[in-house]
C-alpha cells in the first residue's frame, strides 16, 4: 500500500473520529507533524478540553527530559481519562519532580487548583520539588502530610496517584492503605474521581513484589480501593505493554519506562 502524506493521515484520523464519535476520541496534531494522538475509546472531551490538553503538553515550562517521556506516558490520553476540566480541584499524590502536576496545572487553568501532596516519608527530598512547582505555577500548592489522614483546603474533583500506590503498600513506608483510601474518599466531592496509574505485576502476585519489583497486581489494587466505598468507573490500556512479562524490576534498563501499566478510574458515589 502506498504511504500516506501527513495531511492525508490527519484527514483520515479526523474522518475516523467522525465515524466513531460515540467512542469519544481526542485528536491532537500539529502542522509540523510531530505527533497525532488518538485517545482511548469511551472518553469524550469537549473541544475546549482538547485545546487545554494540547496547551498543557506544549507548555514551555515543561523540562525537556519530561517532554521526551511523552510518547511513552501518553499525557493527552491520561488527562482525557481523568476527565480534567477548567476550574477543577486536583490532588497529585507524591508528584516527585512534577511530570503530571505541570500538565494538570495548565489543563485546569487559572480558575482551577492543583495540590502537590508530598508524603511525610519523602518530604526531606521532595518538598523542594513541590516548592519549585508552586513557584512556577500560581495555581499549584504544595502540601506535606500524613497519607493516612491527608486533608485538603477544599473538596476535590480528582485525586491522581501515578506509579506510587505500590510504594505505599511496602511495610517500610508505614502506610495503612485502607486509611489512605478512606482519606481520599473523604477528600473528594460526591462524584469525584480517584485515578491510579501503576506498574502491573503477574496475576496472583497481589502486593508481594511491591518492594522488590515495584509492581502491584491491578486486581488487588482494585479490591482495596473498592473496599473504601469507591465504584470502579473504567480503565484504559493507553500505557499497557503486552510484551512486558512482569518478571523484571521496573528499574531494569531492559524495561524501564516501558513497563506494562494499568490505569484505573474510581468514582465516589453521589
Amino acid at each position: 500500500m502506498p504511504s500516506m502524506s501527513k495531511p492525508l493521515l490527519l484527514a483520515a484520523a479526523v474522518a475516523a473520529l467522525g465515524a466513531t464519535a460515540l467512542s469519544g476520541c481526542v485528536i491532537i496534531a500539529s502542522d509540523g507533524g510531530d505527533k497525532t494522538i488518538v485517545a482511548m475509546p469511551g472518553e469524550e472531551a469537549t473541544r475546549a478540553e482538547e485545546n487545554a490538553y494540547a496547551a498543557a503538553i506544549a507548555d514551555p515550562l515543561r523540562p525537556a527530559e519530561e517532554v521526551a517521556r511523552d510518547p511513552l506516558r501518553k499525557p493527552a490520553e491520561m488527562m482525557a481519562f481523568a476527565q480534567l476540566d477548567a476550574g477543577d480541584r486536583v490532588a497529585d499524590i507524591r508528584p516527585e519532580e512534577g511530570y503530571f502536576t505541570r500538565l494538570f496545572a495548565k489543563a485546569v487553568g487559572p480558575s482551577g487548583r492543583v495540590y502537590a501532596f508530598v508524603p511525610n516519608q519523602t518530604a526531606q527530598r521532595e518538598n523542594g520539588f513541590g516548592d519549585t512547582l508552586a513557584a512556577a505555577y500560581p495555581n499549584v500548592n504544595r502540601i506535606t502530610g500524613d497519607l493516612n489522614v491527608m486533608t485538603f483546603p477544599e473538596p476535590l474533583d480528582v485525586v491522581f496517584m501515578g506509579q506510587e500506590y505500590h510504594d505505599f503498600t511496602i511495610p517500610r513506608f508505614n502506610v495503612d492503605v485502607a486509611r489512605m483510601n478512606a482519606a481520599v474518599f473523604a477528600a473528594l466531592k460526591p462524584g469525584g474521581l480517584y485515578v491510579i496509574l501503576d506498574h502491573q505485576s503477574a496475576p496472583g502476585a497481589g502486593i508481594s513484589v511491591s518492594g522488590t519489583l515495584h509492581r502491584i497486581e491491578g486486581a488487588e489494587l482494585r479490591r482495596e480501593v473498592e473496599a473504601a466505598g469507591f465504584v470502579f468507573a473504567g480503565e484504559t490500556s493507553a500505557v499497557a505493554n503486552p510484551e512486558d512479562d512482569h518478571t523484571l524490576t521496573v528499574f531494569d534498563p531492559a524495561i524501564r519506562g516501558k513497563t506494562d501499566q494499568f490505569v484505573y478510574r474510581f468514582r465516589k458515589p453521589g
